[in-house]
């Protein structure tokens, strides 16, 4: 049985620590020590578009984590319009080059549109000898 684990944060600047937060102390409890940086990078920058461009004033998103011991899915749902574009921007440019690290680091990416807004997730493919999930689903 998969492990899940998700948590709602309002669209807030510290919703981008508190979702790392929630992202790590998880995948300690899951046992998961394979991949955690790449991991925290990938959920602070999609968490970071959600609030800046994704979450309506007065609404959240929500952060989804899946894993079944090969990998860990990361999802993050707003109800914003739009669709997140990966740019291919010069180094002179200060921002909108965190979809291109998340698309570098990930295993897989993508973004699925629902109604209202969407959901940008990330795969990371785990060494399962690494991981030694509590196998039970929370939440």
């Amino acid at each position: 049985m998969p492990l899940l684990r998700q948590r709602r944060f309002p669209r807030a600047r510290r919703s981008v620590g508190a979702a790392r937060e929630f992202a790590m102390e998880t995948l300690l409890e899951w046992g998961c020590h394979d991949r955690q940086e790449d991991i925290r990078l990938c959920v602070s920058e999609l968490a970071t578009n959600a609030v800046l461009h994704g979450v309506p004033p007065g609404r959240e998103f929500l952060l989804t984590l899946t894993g079944d011991g090969t990998s860990i899915r990361i999802e993050v749902r707003d109800s914003g319009g739009g669709v997140p574009v990966v740019k291919a921007g010069g180094l002179d440019e200060c921002g909108g080059r965190g979809l291109l690290l998340v698309q570098a680091l990930a295993d897989d990416f993508g973004v699925t549109p629902s109604n209202p807004g969407k959901t940008v997730w990330t795969v990371f493919k785990t060494d399962p000898s690494a991981a030694h999930p509590a196998g039970r689903e929370e939440r």
